[in-house]
């Protein structure tokens, strides 16, 4: 099967870079409904045939217009948000961003216990996050587009995805509405292409060598 892991559009709290990962969480600003509808003239062509999102307002409504558009219902998972912030949660300062990216990092070297007091293990955000992509392949379908988050996806695929090296996944940040294409089958995906680019703003695609 062939999976698109696209993050969200455009927040009020990227715009403040704000550590923002607890449930509900917030909308999109303009830009990002811009990048949301942006979404299916990105993947015309492409013959989706499920969407999935997690269970923050972002990836919902960021994957309406697709739904729309293809008149697929989009299904929630718990298990594809970001990965928590726990006691980083809403901060907003260098150091604060610094200590968070500093534990994902060490999930790419291995160190899977590692977490943000409060937050989670990677060896936790892994099970939540294959589990959800298990789902999907359980559905039977053969593309699968899934609305999820730019540090949960960059980080999953460095550690999942045959392709993605992990100076790849540390330095390809996503914008937002920015794609990564895997296919196979859960414990076992091969990296397709991977589009740094918003939706909004041309693709750029790239893989690595």
């Amino acid at each position: 099967m062939r999976v698109l892991l696209v993050r969200h559009g455009e927040t009020p709290a990227n715009v403040i870079q704000s550590l923002d990962t607890r449930a509900p969480g917030p909308a999109l600003t303009a830009r990002g409904y811009r990048q949301a509808l942006a979404v299916p003239h990105v993947l015309q062509g492409l013959p989706v045939d499920g969407i999935w999102a997690s269970t923050l307002v972002r990836t919902v409504v960021t994957a309406a217009p697709l739904s729309a558009d293809r008149q697929l219902t989009v299904h929630s998972l718990e298990g594809f948000r970001e990965v928590r912030a726990g006691i980083l949660e809403g901060r907003t300062d260098a150091d604060s961003h610094a200590h968070y990216h500093d534990v994902l990092t060490r999930w790419l070297h291995g160190e899977l216990d590692a977490a943000v007091p409060e937050g989670e293990s990677g060896a936790e955000f892994l099970s939540r996050y294959d589990s959800a992509l298990e789902r999907v392949a359980e559905s039977g379908v053969s593309t699968a587009v899934v609305v999820s988050h730019g540090s949960a996806i960059r980080h999953w695929a460095g550690l999942r995805v045959t392709g993605v090296s992990t100076p790849f996944a540390l330095t390809h940040i996503l914008a937002n509405t920015g794609m990564v294409e895997i296919e196979g089958e859960p414990g076992s995906w091969t990296l397709v292409s991977w589009r740094d680019h918003a939706a909004d703003e041309g693709i750029g695609a790239e893989t690595p060598a």
